[in-house]
């Protein structure tokens, strides 16, 4: 075959080509997409694909990692209850070491002191008082207390210091320094307000205090035990009309 004759055959199978593959190409592009579907046969545009109808896999998490701890910002809340009991245990803890501070003071110097106070005549000046298991005195008053040291020194002022005694709590007053006063009164006992030495000062807030001596200012000199309630021997001096002034007993 001539070259001639050749190059007309070529020219038509490129045309066949062109006619073929170009419209082909076009198609192509022009196509949406899709997707396979496993349940089925059927192609379905993208815009419509959903992973749960396509059964993709699921995910599974070790229990390790659903039980580790999340971390949140909070505050703590305390309730009236937990308030509530809080204090009753400081309460309770308080009255604890309180009973155990009476306790080592029992047999220690604060309630039994070595040496007596000068100026204190007092007899029983080393024994324990109630607060720490002590009992009554001779004159039937606990020791120690504003009232058996009174009584003592009436006592000792009627010139009487030992027993049989001249006064003592069953004619004289009771235990309670507050009744004093009324008590005086029913036996017929001079009271007033004006201070003599040897009478007994009363106070109205349960206590009583031998008048030791007066001074030219008219204030008043004291002698007395317990006073700040240490069941000790004090002395100190108070204006005339601090007090009320129980006189001797005749």
């Amino acid at each position: 075959m001539s070259a001639g004759a050749a190059r007309p055959r070529d020219r038509r199978l490129r045309v066949l080509s062109t006619i073929v593959i170009v419209p082909a190409i076009v198609g192509t592009v022009a196509l949406p997409a899709y997707a396979m579907v496993p349940a089925g046969t059927e192609f379905g545009a993208s815009g419509d694909f959903s992973r749960s109808v396509a059964e993709a896999q699921a995910l599974s998490v070790g229990a390790e990692a659903s039980d580790a701890p999340i971390s949140v910002d909070g505050y703590a809340v305390t309730t009236k209850v937990e308030i509530d009991e809080a204090a009753r245990i400081a309460a309770e803890a308080e009255a604890r070491a309180w009973a155990a501070e009476l306790a080592s003071r029992g047999s220690g110097a604060y309630a039994k002191p070595k040496v007596q106070a000068q100026g204190d005549d007092y007899p029983w000046w080393d024994q324990l008082p109630d607060d720490y298991g002590g009992g009554l005195s001779p004159l039937r008053y606990y020791y120690r207390e504003c009232v058996d040291f009174v009584a003592w020194r009436l006592n000792r002022d009627a010139g009487v210091t030992s027993a049989p005694w001249k006064w003592d709590w069953s004619n004289l007053a009771s235990g309670s320094a507050y009744a004093w006063a009324d008590e005086w009164v029913a036996h017929g006992w001079p009271t007033s307000s004006t201070p003599v030495v040897g009478a007994v000062a009363w106070f109205p807030y349960n206590h009583v205090a031998y008048v030791q001596s007066i001074n030219a200012d008219g204030s008043v000199n004291l002698e007395e035990y317990n006073q700040n309630s240490d069941h000790s021997y004090h002395r100190r001096t108070i204006p005339a009309g601090d007090a009320l002034y129980l006189y001797p007993p005749v």
